[in-house]
């Protein structure tokens, strides 16, 4: 009898213990944006090769007057991307221009929406699109590879 009665009183401890809306510690960020560019025909990443140079890099938004964003250029093992990591912390429109010496590469619009779950809040994207340039995203990686002619 004691036994069912401390296996009563514990379980009654459980359950009185956990709340359906416990979900503990979660953060969900936004994905970041990762772009490669590569010339068109022989498929070389053209920072690797030189021709162009991260120094030249700018990145605006196009919706709030070319003011610039962050990024990061990883440089590494000579492979060069541009990481956009600032996207979809809140609801927001971006269209991004991706220049390098004045010259517009392409442009990247996104519609993010933040939202919160049951538990977690995340970023719903209702649109994301690569306009200006021809380009291929690699689901595997999750990165677009931009052609430049």
């Amino acid at each position: 009898m004691k036994n069912i009665h401390l296996l009563l009183i514990l379980t009654v401890s459980i359950l009185l213990g956990c709340k359906d809306d416990d979900c503990g510690e979660c953060f969900t960020p936004p994905k970041n944006f990762i772009f490669e560019i590569v010339d068109k025909t022989s498929g070389e990443n053209l920072f690797t090769n030189n021709t162009f140079d991260p120094e030249n890099l700018t990145i605006t938004n196009a919706l709030k007057n070319n003011e610039p964003i962050d990024y990061m250029f990883i440089s590494e093992d000579n492979i060069n991307l541009i990481q956009i990591g600032s996207i979809g912390w809140e609801t927001e429109i971006v269209n991004l221009n991706i220049s390098i010496s004045d010259q517009q590469i392409f442009s990247f619009y996104v519609d993010a929406e933040r939202k919160m779950g049951e538990c977690c809040s995340y970023t719903k994207y209702n649109e994301i699109s690569v306009e200006n340039s021809a380009f291929e995203y690699d689901t595997q990686t999750a990165i677009y590879k931009i052609f430049v002619e």
